[in-house]
């Protein structure tokens, strides 16, 4: 009996493989799952309106966090008063409030509601009336289901012609909203660098160097290198980089032990007036154990001693930093924006020397430990990841399938099990909740190591900026999920069916091809798409159910809520709890992306799925835009540089539905229908590269060539050394200025502490480093005499005043307190508040003439915006209340030049707030600048083209005839 036993179920293994998902394939499930969807999205949105007003810290963190330039609307405290400004801010509101990655975002998830509400017009009165009147008069037609008979499953040969008509139909309505959005998309990455904010960061007018070879590895190499495709007559400020060797892993290993000393005091300290009895101990690492007898420490003195220890290594390793080699890569920054465009255009299809030549991102988008990376070696890295991925993907198979089979319906498990079935028997209840909660908990648990999975394996390929990182990372995303979710999952059946029938045919020595031909694959396939598509319309169903759980933040709450009621937070938690929350683009990219292409797939196989799934972009577009007005921020900023990811995965989906339209044809049509829908892709492509033409230089450039105008090219200024040595703190290794974190604890254990704890000798050396390396080059200013620098030994008493902890009150464990602190902006900040190491203000040392016209009050140490450029808008052009401030401030600041020059000279207090009236420093864009001598004395015959020689060329007048580049890295 045991063998017959084992044989049956190997045989209901093999049955239930065959077809591993027929569990999900249920036409009642669609009519529950509306129901279901519908009923608990209505609740939670009402839940949502009634706690919103009352908990703005979870429903509106963004009100009190940002500054004045990413407020968003004010909102009242009616139940529903946050409908109205939301759907009354429009885009170029939204620009300004939440950042153009966010307001591209919106411009998507409308974009996609849009195409599908007119397809689902085309869908519902053509395909289904189609589908279902034509449908061949046969018993097992009649005997089919409502879903079925709206599939094209066993239609008339000549309702297949609805089929291609739609095909071309669609196609010409996606194609035209891609390209009316890739339109407006470049529309809003112009008025992107018309913005003040971009004007005036530093990230806009730098280039990124990589791939230096040994001998150019300095600044005058970088300014060699740059010449070779530099077209303009501006020569930029150039900066190496630096090697810092261990630095980043010092000072990340440093983080971790304050961290994990501070969750160590959390938890000792969490009575303080009942200390437990024994200290907390820990096992040492594995490299440190030989140093202790036993196996385990204090912990509180073992982590107390190694921040010693590494603080004191960064510190040795920071003081020694400049005798180390230079590195393969460097920035050159220019004076103005549009000469640094123009060169990166210039330098697009160009390698002078093997370097890689492009525009700068932001500093805080760096991936500096990637940027020493060979070509050779970043090349492997990236073969290897595509082979990690591909793996990743085609081996999520399997436990898909398993998943499918058994957790979704434990009773197959039972048919395969014995044993279990007995179990199932018996506690059918206990078992039933098993089945409804593994399933999905598997699956979600799944989805959500995914995207980090793709992380890691991109920052080993050698990305070198985060924005580019989450972009392969939806890449990878997309790909896993159209392949496991919507091929494999839809077609897994067919496959196996027509495999099997092969296999068999081969071991009883039939022909082969006449088993293949005989397995009608087309056909099994067809069937497959045709029954897999009710599921398709549960699913996209229940994805409402899931833009409402986002709306009402349940995953952040429950999680907030677990950890303060079972585990001891630490303040830097509590505070980080309060912080907006970043918005992940690239993993909501995915699931717009997918539900789009699901919807595509199925439009003409079963055409209900468009309303639902324009149902669910029309609710979730209105739900979105609350949250990245509200709640979420963009933790690094890109500009709309996802748009080109999403625009070519989208005609891949045309592409990918054109093919199933062409597959249908083939099944139930005839050649000829075939042979009309062939044309379809082939025109998707040239779209794509008309579109990439089209558009895609003004996306990505500011300008494309020289400017004519001879005051565009500016005159070198008088502290082009001092410029250059702040472009090196600037585009700096973090690692080079970023300040030690210090332990925080609670003030309620603040006495218990004193008596247990002994550990960092101070913060002056911190403070020290910070002249030199600081990322926004900023001495600390005194709070009791404005405008004046703080004396560096009373910042260093002040600063050991509070050492070697950081006591935090109650009513401080707020982000507000330190959203502009390095250690919790860098991380939590999101830019709504500005990055200081990107903005170019007077007090970061750089020279007025690198900046324009800069309003002189901005200079106070008070001041709580950022200084403000006065560049003037064109006529018709992107209007930015920031520089109408500006110009207001430069009225004002003249009026006052006015009257001290009448009055006399005034006393030195207010000297710093004063701006000398110097039109060569002041009004440099109002005036145009004469021509150059060799220009002016022979109009006709210009001279040659040789910066090096005195008069140069163009109509810049050079000072001195020279040889070296030293001259450009020195003052004059």
């Amino acid at each position: 009996m045991a063998p017959r036993q084992e044989e049956t179920s190997a045989d209901q293994f093999l049955k239930l493989i065959q077809n591993p998902f027929s569990s999900s394939f249920q036409v009642n499930a669609v009519w529950a799952s509306l129901g279901t969807s519908i009923g608990i999205s209505v609740s939670l949105a009402i839940l949502f309106s009634l706690f919103r007003p009352r908990h703005t810290l979870v429903y509106a963190p963004k009100v009190k966090h940002a500054d004045n330039r990413h407020a968003p609307p004010v909102v009242g405290k009616g139940i529903f008063a946050w409908v109205k400004p939301v759907l009354h801010t429009h885009e170029d509101e939204l620009v300004n409030t939440i950042g153009l990655d966010a307001t591209v975002f919106l411009r998507f998830t409308t974009m996609c509601r849009n195409i599908l509400v007119i397809m689902s017009i085309i869908g519902c009165l053509v395909m289904i009336p189609v589908n279902v009147t034509q449908q061949n008069s046969s018993e097992e037609s009649s005997s089919s289901t409502v879903f079925t008979k709206m599939t094209p499953l066993d239609v008339k040969s000549t309702a297949i012609w609805s089929q291609v008509a739609c095909a071309w139909a669609f196609d010409l309505i996606i194609s035209y909203f891609l390209w009316s959005n890739y339109k407006a998309v470049r529309r809003l990455r112009r008025r992107y660098f018309e913005s003040s904010e971009y004007q005036r960061s530093l990230h806009a007018r730098t280039l990124m160097i990589t791939d230096i070879p040994p001998p150019a590895r300095s600044d005058e190499g970088l300014l060699r290198l740059t010449d070779e495709v530099n077209p303009t007559a501006a020569l930029p400020r150039a900066a190496i980089g630096r090697n810092v060797k261990d630095l980043p892993d010092l000072i990340k290993e440093h983080d971790e032990t304050v961290r994990e000393l501070e969750s160590v005091l959390a938890r000792y300290l969490r009575r303080p007036d009942r200390l437990p009895a024994k200290r907390p101990t820990l096992r040492p690492p594995r490299k440190y154990r030989a140093q202790y007898k036993s196996d385990k420490v204090d912990a509180i003195d073992y982590l107390t001693l190694r921040i010693k220890v590494l603080e004191e290594e960064v510190k040795h390793v920071r003081a020694s930093i400049d005798r180390r080699n230079a590195m393969p890569y460097g920035f050159a920054s220019w004076e103005m924006i549009e000469h640094a465009h123009a060169v990166a255009f210039a330098a697009r299809k160009k390698h002078p020397q093997g370097t890689t030549i492009r525009l700068a991102p932001r500093p805080s988008d760096l991936i500096w430990e990637n940027l020493p990376l060979s070509k050779t070696n970043r090349r492997w890295k990236r073969f290897m990841n595509r082979i990690w991925v591909t793996l990743l993907t085609v081996v999520w198979i399997a436990p898909n399938a398993m998943i499918a089979i058994f957790l979704a319906n434990l009773s197959n498990l039972g048919l395969v099990w014995p044993a279990f079935q007995t179990s199932l028997d018996a506690n059918p209840v206990i078992w039933a909740a098993v089945q409804g909660i593994a399933s999905p908990a598997v699956t979600s648990l799944v989805y959500l190591v995914l995207p980090i999975i793709f992380r890691r394996l991109s920052m080993q390929a050698g990305d070198v900026t985060k924005t580019s990182r989450e972009r392969h990372v939806l890449h990878h995303l997309y790909a896993f999920f159209v392949f496991n979710n919507l091929i494999v999952f839809s077609l897994f059946s067919a496959a196996w069916t027509f495999v099997a029938a092969v296999v068999y045919y081969e071991k009883h020595d039939d022909n082969v091809w006449e088993a293949l031909q005989d397995g009608h694959l087309y056909t099994k396939l067809v069937s497959a798409l045709c029954q897999a598509s009710p599921f398709w319309v549960t699913w996209l169903l229940q994805r409402n159910l899931g833009a409402t759980i986002d709306l009402v933040q349940m995953v952040n709450m429950v999680r907030v809520w677990f950890a303060k009621t079972f585990l001891a937070p630490t303040p830097r938690q509590a505070i980080e709890w309060t912080a907006p929350p970043a918005f992940d683009y690239a993993s909501y990219y995915n699931y717009f992306l997918f539900y789009t292409t699901v919807a595509f797939s199925f439009a003409t196989l079963q055409p209900i799925v468009l309303p639902v799934t324009a149902l669910y972009f029309g609710v979730d577009a209105v739900l979105k835009k609350y949250l990245l007005l509200y709640v979420f921020v963009t933790k690094n900023e890109s500009g709309g540089r996802f748009w080109r990811v999403l625009f070519n995965r989208l005609i891949f989906a045309t592409i990918f539905a054109n093919c199933i339209i062409a597959l249908v044809a083939k099944v139930n049509g005839s050649w000829t229908m075939v042979f009309c829908v062939i044309p379809l892709p082939f025109m998707m492509l040239l779209f794509k590269f008309y579109c990439m033409r089209t558009f895609d230089t003004d996306i990505e450039f500011y300008n494309r060539s020289n400017l004519s105008d001879a005051e565009a090219l500016g005159a070198p200024g008088k502290s082009t050394r001092r410029a250059a040595d702040r472009l090196s703190s600037k585009f700096g290794h973090p690692a080079l200025y970023k300040p030690l974190i210090t332990p925080m604890v609670h003030a309620k254990a603040a006495d218990a502490l004193k008596r247990i704890y002994s550990g960092r000798i101070g913060t002056a050396d911190t403070l020290a480093l910070g002249g030199e390396y600081s990322d926004i080059a900023m001495d600390p200013m005194s709070a009791g005499k404005p405008g004046k620098t703080e004396d560096p030994v009373v910042a260093a008493a002040a600063a050991d005043a509070t050492a070697p902890f950081e006591v935090v009150p109650e009513n401080h464990l707020d982000f507000s307190y330190y959203k502009n602190r390095a250690d919790f902006r860098d991380e939590f900040g999101g830019g709504i508040y500005g990055r200081p190491e990107d903005l170019m203000t007077e007090r970061s040392h750089t020279p007025r003439s690198f900046m324009g016209e800069w309003s002189p009050s901005s200079s106070r140490a008070s001041s709580p915006t950022p200084s403000l450029s006065s560049r003037q808008p064109e006529p018709g052009g992107y209007y930015d209340p920031l520089d109408a401030r500006a110009q207001e401030f430069d009225l004002r600041t003249q009026q006052q030049q006015q009257q001290n020059h009448h009055s006399g000279p005034s006393g030195t207090g207010s000297a710093m707030y004063r701006q000398s009236s110097n039109g060569s420093e002041t009004q440099l864009l109002r005036h145009p600048q004469e021509l150059s001598q060799t220009q002016s004395h022979n109009s006709d015959v210009l001279a040659p083209l040789d910066r090096w020689r005195t008069g140069g060329y163009g109509p810049v007048q050079q000072e001195e005839e020279f040889i070296s580049y030293e001259h450009y890295r020195t003052a004059r």
